[in-house]
């Protein structure tokens, strides 16, 4: 006599009553095809009932991280990253003294026409 577990042999642990129709394996899908702009095609499943509007434009493509977008042959283009710049290019785009405190006026007006001051 075996002892320990109460498996019987040859049944799957976990297995019982429901079946696959029960977990929504057999539910009606749309299948919605998605081209990011290397030519990545990505299909997504939708419930059939869902309203067409509630069905996303875009989506970001598994396989390159790009966006994927629903015309295969128009997809969202590839993003542009912007150059890496240095410290002093920064330091170059700081807002002087004079449009500093104008910046703060303004930002006080407002803070204050909000309290009714």
């Amino acid at each position: 006599m075996a002892t320990g577990g109460n498996a019987i042999r040859g049944t799957r642990v976990g297995a019982g009553p429901m079946g696959e129709q029960d977990h929504g394996y057999h539910a009606d899908r749309l299948a919605v095809s998605y081209w990011d702009a290397l030519g990545n095609e990505t299909v997504r499943y939708f419930a059939a009932n869902l309203p067409e509007e509630e069905i996303p434009e875009q989506i970001d493509s598994p396989q390159s991280g790009l966006p994927a977008g629903r015309d295969k042959n128009n997809p969202p283009a590839l993003a542009k990253p912007e150059p890496y710049k240095t410290h002093l290019a920064y330091v170059k785009e700081r807002r002087t003294d004079e449009e500093a405190v104008q910046l703060l006026d303004e930002a006080l007006a407002a803070v204050r026409a909000r309290r009714g001051q």
